[in-house]
């Protein structure tokens, strides 16, 4: 087989690629390690700054999310039963889109489905070859026959653990890493939002967020320990724990019912630089990966693909390359600058286990500050809403 670019990785980000590229005649292979149906099983963040959503729009594929969608103009951040509110629409005249990754994962498949795209599910053995060279190719294994496809780039969308970033030599690369020493206990519920708003809550107890899908399916987080299993946490358990880390006028009126997903995940900080090594580009978690605190995971890989879809459009249509070189350099700066927003929000919000008096008291003066300045609402809504691409 033969392809211009070849995409690893069947999430969101290598579909929007796919899509955004097939829109302008230029052929793809997408290559998907699991089935369809698992990856739309997958339960993800859906919070979509105003980047991810023009992308979505110019990309053909927003009618769904612009009907279905939540409009958010401001979120809600609490210290045990204070509450105040940030709005974004005030600071910088811009919302957020609340619409889940699995729905946004399901119009992208259904999109380039109907267009005939070639996605090749269920492979095994990916192995990128000659990366460096003029003629990069890529080789798997489907059905126990092994399969090549040619081609003139290579967009790693594959994730933190697929083979795109392992690819590049450790002699060229350089990985930047922070563990946190807690993770996130989620549960999914049946049940309608407390809140019309996201409500990051920092208390005693520790960090709780409350989210959302639709109107009638609701997303629930609390901090919890590294060494924790969710079969540790009855839905009985979680609920109690919850409504003691959000303010009192919330756990009054929250509806709970019985989980229909529960799972821990971890949180860190990680950046790899370069996110390109010759013919391959690096995209999304296969790049780098942040705390989920601030909704940047799904949107930093947005910003990845709008830098990589230009630089590719630029060099098939005006065979100018130049946006292809630079597109590292680029995508990195903007990739900081969201590390940085998700690394001091989750310090913000968290407890932490060797945290002192002192630092009890910074953190209260830090959520405090943000509180009644209004420089600093600015400042946290403009990163929120995603900075300019």
């Amino acid at each position: 087989m033969r392809t211009q670019v070849c995409i690893i990785g069947g999430g969101p980000s290598g579909l929007l690629l796919g899509k955004l590229l097939r829109n302008q005649g230029i052929d793809v292979q997408i290559l998907e390690r699991k089935t369809r149906d698992y990856v739309l099983g997958r339960i993800r963040a859906g919070v979509l700054e105003v980047g991810f959503v023009e992308l979505m729009r110019l990309a053909g594929i927003a009618e769904r999310m612009d009907k279905e969608g939540f409009t958010h103009a401001g979120t809600s951040i609490s210290l045990n039963d204070e509450i105040f509110h940030v709005d974004f629409v005030e600071h910088t005249g811009t919302p957020v889109v609340v619409y889940g990754q699995t729905e946004l994962t399901r119009d992208l498949y259904d999109a380039l489905e109907a267009d005939g795209a070639d996605i090749h599910f269920n492979v095994d053995d990916v192995v990128i070859h000659d990366a460096k060279s003029d003629s990069p190719s890529v080789t798997y294994t489907k059905d126990g026959v092994t399969q090549r496809i040619g081609c003139d780039y290579i967009a790693g969308c594959d994730g933190f653990h697929g083979v795109s970033r392992q690819t590049i030599p450790t002699t060229v690369r350089r990985e930047y890493e922070k563990l946190y020493p807690f993770g996130w206990l989620g549960v999914l519920s049946e049940t309608p939002p407390v809140h019309h708003e996201l409500i990051y809550s920092c208390s005693d107890r520790g960090f709780a967020l409350c989210s959302m899908r639709n109107a009638n399916l609701s997303r629930y987080y609390i901090q919890c320990s590294l060494s924790d299993s969710p079969d540790d946490w009855s839905d009985a358990a979680f609920w109690q724990e919850l409504k003691r880390r959000i303010p009192e006028q919330f756990a009054d009126t929250i509806v709970t019912g019985p989980s229909i997903e529960k799972s821990i995940a971890p949180l860190r900080s990680f950046v790899c630089e370069p996110m390109q090594w010759g013919r391959l580009f690096l995209c999304g978690d296969a790049a780098h990966i942040v705390p989920p605190t601030g909704a940047k995971g799904l949107n930093t890989a947005a910003s990845d693909i709008h830098y990589l879809y230009y630089a590719l459009l630029q060099h098939f249509k005006d065979k100018d390359s130049s946006g292809l070189e630079a597109y590292s350099a680029k995508a990195l700066a903007r990739i900081w600058k969201a590390e940085r927003f998700s690394w001091s929000t989750t310090m913000m919000l968290h407890r932490f286990p060797e945290m002192n008096d002192f630092d009890l008291k910074m953190q209260v003066a830090d959520i405090h500050f943000l509180r009644d300045n209004a420089a600093a609402q600015k400042v946290f809504a403009q990163n929120y809403v995603g900075v300019p691409y």
